[in-house]
């Protein structure tokens, strides 16, 4: 029996450049090389930096942070398919060059207080929480929120107030983050958005109107 609650498949979804960084790093790597002002973006790509750092903290020690530190910018540039101008402390690895195979990220044992944002999404708000008052940190916060409200939405039902994710938002980060309601999307625009991709991945997979009959003959 198939369940009325509306469901996106990885399946049907963008297959990820480094799957172990999650959907949502990619899509904020998305959202920098659409970022108009190189000032801003070069902000914003510092930030998914630090974010990846956090996300992927067991491959660096005291000997090799250099190292470690050049790994997230090549991933970064990777994720961004070699499409991000931007200004790096490291040699931006070439397209056609780059053949090896990321190393894999261990995954965390440790509980998930909400399961359905998942641990990537915890170490995001992390991340924010440990970043300096500013420009920087509102944008991310506001991100994050969003991304929430979006997976809340996905996983759970037609409808949430702003209330809950701002209130988990702040369980998430121990108190230490906060937004306003105007600085979420609205929950008809998010809804709306998942109807038309689903109708759009529906079209991608048509029905085979011309199969043939068995006739009891081979």
């Amino acid at each position: 029996m198939r369940s009325t609650l509306e469901l996106g498949y990885n399946t049907e979804m963008e297959k990820l450049a480094i799957p172990e960084y999650g959907r949502n790093v990619h899509k904020m790597v998305e959202h920098a090389i659409k970022i108009q002002d190189k000032v801003e973006r070069q902000k914003c790509v510092n930030v998914i930096v630090k974010v990846m750092d956090l996300i992927n903290p067991n491959t660096k020690n005291n000997n090799n942070s250099e190292e470690h530190a050049q790994k997230l910018w090549a991933h970064l540039h990777i994720i961004a398919n070699f499409e991000l101008d931007v200004e790096s402390p490291y040699k931006k690895p070439e397209k056609e060059l780059y053949q090896s195979k990321p190393e894999e990220v261990p995954y965390p044992s440790n509980a998930i207080k909400f399961k359905h944002y998942g641990k990537i999404m915890e170490d995001m708000v992390k991340a924010a929480t440990e970043l300096k008052e500013g420009e920087d940190k509102e944008k991310l916060v506001k991100h994050i929120a969003n991304l929430l409200k979006t997976s809340y939405l996905q996983w759970n039902r037609d409808s949430v107030s702003d209330g809950l994710i701002i209130k988990q938002l702040e369980d998430l980060s121990g108190g230490k983050l906060t937004i306003t309601s105007d600085k979420l999307r609205d929950t008809n625009d998010i809804v709306k958005a998942f109807k038309k991709k689903k109708t759009n991945n529906s079209k991608n997979y048509p029905k085979n109107k011309n199969r043939r009959k068995y006739n009891g003959s081979f």
